[in-house]
């Protein structure tokens, strides 16, 4: 093969112009130590911008021939961060699935922090240190410059600045002319590894009385800590002081004598305390539970890929199976996976992991402050653990030895990523499995409609759970239609039966959830006069009212004002409140029922650390009558007291301008009763709405998720939707309306005229250009061309994409204007 001279790299310039692999020299220095998915630093470009890469492909001398002027590897990181052969071949899949660059999908498998950035620093020129600090007065600037460098050895741009105390860029320029001082870029990560003092004795532990004998008497107290230090091995310092009562002066007199040695050892942070948690047993499996057991236990013995749906209605004891499933897998000494859709899920099924499996589980999620979330993976990579529990990024754990993924709830559409590389959760999940032979199962009480459809179609093998673990009935649910509340006088957000319910269960002492899927106080702000809404200023959106800081808030960008007394537009008086959110439904409640205990659950209350897991766990221990939330509320909750579940208006969701909103409606409000009589109590549900009669409300009334899939199905197909046709949604969008505008119709037409001349092509559907739904978003305009295909023309239509967005987007997008497009979008909005 030759030596290996050359290596092929990923930059991280930032820009999708640069997307493709660079070949680079390797110093003789580094010939042996550079690997494929090496961390590099090479110079980039005309300027030679020093940029962080990754090392994709080794080549020979024989490989390589009669290429001139290549640059040179710069330096080869030894950090911790590498890329695996099998994760290269993920960015790969990914960039050709998704298409999205290289650094896209890196960004993906390493953990957020671990990005290298670039800072100045400042640093004496030791060539001429004899003759630096001049008497003349006007020198005062330089010297305090050179005075700072010659205490600190070496300074950042910023850390020189805060220093002195005001701008000296003018005096620095005039030192770095000088060559007094020298300039040089260095990288740093966010990630600083976290350290504990370790004691050891500096002996033979088996000679402790040989040194003891050579003590003096009077040292009783260092006596007293070396023998407890020889029996135990190593100790942390903080350890020492507390076990033998002493103090660090003792330890530093021990260190003197070289009978003990201080040492930094890395220490792992972690977000649970193992010490807390009780272990419990496995529990016997119903003969529902053990069939779908026992058949996805067969595949993993075989050690073969399989997809499986296991559809179990809510209380089935799902969980219960994945953990024996996931015990198995470990016993074979294989990595399982566990996703869930939200992190509000996160603490009860971690809690239910380390009660089972102990220390041998790791929590991936984006509440973790980037030093724990950078040790959970570290762990992960070295083999230490062999459970990994998180939102949909966990999947890209990087566990060498899979034998299992399981997606739970895998209808929820926060497992699709909004954000580049678009990419979907199941599809990552299934290209894993099929790597490594592993087995991958998809559970939900409300699979989506394309998951269910390949059930039937055989793609996936299907599993039912029909009945609760614990033999209770599915709670009993009834519909309040608020047309004949609202005809017969009650304008309150609660129905009288909800009211009445609510009433009832507290007085026995039981506990109640309340859903609405819209958080803030008033959902908008008008004036009665003129109808002027106060809307955001980047954003065409309305402002969302929040009573309890007094501000109106944009859901999408931030924005925040405060609610003018009189109309901005007519100067009347009539500025009212529209609309309700879950802040004024707690108001609403506290009024109602001043005596029981009240606490929200939404992204409002839960955007400090440990919120979520603190008002989890305070419902769990019953410090809470009622809890109020949106969407966090109606997946994975387990409460044996929780009797009552209120849907204050199922009508949110299904008036979305999406085809998906009756399919969101029924998961959420089936999902949602779920959380009703799931232990010793039976359940109620009561679901208040405008539209009684749609399929979706009564479907999940009466549990029954057949008769809605085969109403949505034929719905689905009648209209072109998935799964019978794909769907690619392209954003355009910029802050000038004119360029955005003339950029779609350009965009258009090339698309227009590429899928025409493509042959074979069969029904395609395009539509637009028309303003998106979101017409502004963040001082954007956006605009919105959407195209319809059957599943057979997937690869013909992405490769038309790929051309036309990537390849070729600068000759019809102007130079300001942005392109968003996803090739299989959960939202067209």
């Amino acid at each position: 093969m030759g030596v290996i001279e050359y290596c092929n790299v990923v930059v991280n310039t930032g820009t999708r112009a640069t997307d493709r692999l660079y070949t680079y020299k390797v110093p003789d220095i580094f010939i042996g130590k550079i690997k494929i998915g090496s961390k590099v630093i090479i110079p980039f470009g005309k300027g030679n911008k020093l940029l962080e890469g990754f090392v994709f492909e080794l080549k020979s001398d024989r490989e390589i021939k009669n290429i001139k002027g290549l640059k040179y590897i710069k330096d080869v990181l030894n950090d911790d961060i590498k890329l695996s052969r099998a994760q290269i071949k993920l960015c790969n899949w990914m960039r050709d699935t998704y298409l999205c660059s290289f650094y896209d999908a890196i960004q993906c498998l390493i953990p957020r922090g671990t990005t290298l950035k670039k800072k100045k620093v400042y640093r004496i020129n030791p060539n001429i240190i004899g003759s630096l600090i001049s008497s003349d007065e006007g020198f005062d600037n330089e010297n305090k410059i050179i005075q700072m460098l010659m205490e600190n050895k070496m300074i950042s741009h910023n850390e020189l600045i805060k220093g002195i105390g005001y701008n000296c860029n003018k005096y620095i320029s005039r030192l770095l002319n000088k060559k007094i001082i020298m300039v040089e870029e260095k990288f740093y990560s966010d990630i600083k590894s976290k350290y504990k003092k370790v004691v050891e004795v500096n002996f033979d532990p088996k000679k402790i009385d040989k040194v003891l004998s050579n003590m003096s008497n009077r040292a009783y107290k260092q006596i007293e800590i070396l023998k407890y230090i020889a029996r135990v091995k190593r100790v942390e310092l903080k350890d020492v002081i507390e076990k033998t009562n002493t103090s660090r002066a003792v330890l530093n007199a021990l260190e003197k004598k070289n009978l003990i040695k201080v040492v930094d050892e890395k220490e792992y942070r972690t977000p649970v305390d193992i010490d807390q948690i009780e272990r419990d047993k496995v529990n016997k499996l119903n003969w529902e539970q053990e069939i779908a057991y026992a058949n996805i236990m067969k595949t993993i013995r075989n050690h073969r890929f399989e997809k499986y749906l296991l559809h179990g209605v809510t209380g089935s004891g799902k969980t219960e199976v994945y953990m024996q499933l996931v015990n198995n897998v470990i016993k074979n000494n294989q990595q399982a996976i566990i996703l869930v859709p939200e992190i509000s899920l996160t603490p009860q099924i971690v809690e239910k992991f380390l009660k089972r499996f102990g220390e041998n589980v790791a929590v991936l999620h984006s509440k973790l402050s980037l030093g724990e979330r950078y040790d959970q993976w570290k762990k992960i990579k070295n083999n230490e653990i062999s459970i990994v529990i998180g939102a949909r990024s966990a999947v890209f754990a990087p566990c060498d030895n899979l034998g299992l993924i399981i997606i739970d709830e895998e209808h929820e559409s926060s497992y699709k990523s909004e954000m580049n590389p678009k990419y979907h959760t199941i599809d990552v999940a299934e290209h894993l499995c099929r790597e490594n032979n592993a087995v991958l199962v998809l559970g939900s009480a409300t699979p989506s409609i394309e998951s269910y459809y390949k059930a039937q179609k055989g793609e996936y093998k299907l599993l039912e759970l029909k009945n609760r673990f614990n033999k209770n009935p599915l709670p009993r649910v009834e519909i309040v239609d608020m047309r004949v509340e609202l005809e017969e006088g009650n304008k309150a957000i609660f129905s009288r039966k909800l009211y009445d319910s609510m009433k009832n269960e507290l007085l026995s002492n039981k506990q109640v959830i309340l859903f609405l899927n819209r958080r803030g106080y008033s959902t908008f702000v008008s004036c009665r006069s003129c109808g002027y809404v106060l809307k955001c200023l980047n954003c065409d959106i309305s402002l969302t009212y929040h009573h309890r800081k007094n501000v109106a808030k944009c859901h999408y960008c931030g924005y925040q004002r405060e609610v003018p007394r009189i109309c901005p537009e007519c100067k009347s008086k009539y500025i009212k409140f529209f609309g309700s959110g879950t802040e004024k439904v707690e108001a609403y409640v506290n009024k109602l029922f001043p005596s029981y205990r009240t606490k929200r659950l939404d992204i409002d209350t839960t955007s400090k650390k440990g919120s979520l897991e603190k008002i989890i766990e305070s419902f769990g221990k019953r410090e809470i009558d009622i809890l109020i939330g949106t969407q966090m509320v109606t997946k994975g909750l387990d409460f044996p007291y929780v009797t009552l579940v209120g849907v204050l208006s199922a009508d949110i969701t299904l008036n979305l301008p999406d085809y998906r909103a009756n399919e969101r409606t029924f998961q959420l409000l089936t999902q949602v009763a779920g959380r009703a009589g799931r232990h010793d109590f039976e359940g109620n549900v009561i679901i208040q709405t405008y539209s009684p009669n749609n399929y979706a409300v009564i479907s999940s009334k009466n549990h029954d998720y057949k008769d809605f899939f085969n109403k949505e199905i034929r719905i689905r197909k009648e209209f072109c939707y998935p799964p019978f046709y794909n769907i690619v949604n392209i954003i355009v969008l910029g802050k000038n309306e004119r360029n955005v505008i003339k950029s779609a119709n350009r965009l258009f037409q090339k698309i227009e005229s590429e899928t025409g001349k493509s042959k074979g092509l069969n029904n395609i559907q395009l539509l637009g250009p028309n303003p998106a739904i979101l017409g502004r978003i963040k001082d954007n305009y956006r605009w919105q061309i959407l195209l319809k295909y059957q599943s057979v023309d997937h690869e013909t239509i992405k490769g038309i994409i790929n051309y036309i967005c990537n390849k070729n987007k600068n000759k019809y997008i102007e130079s300001n204007v942005g392109l968003i497009f996803d090739m299989k979008p959960y939202n067209i909005f």
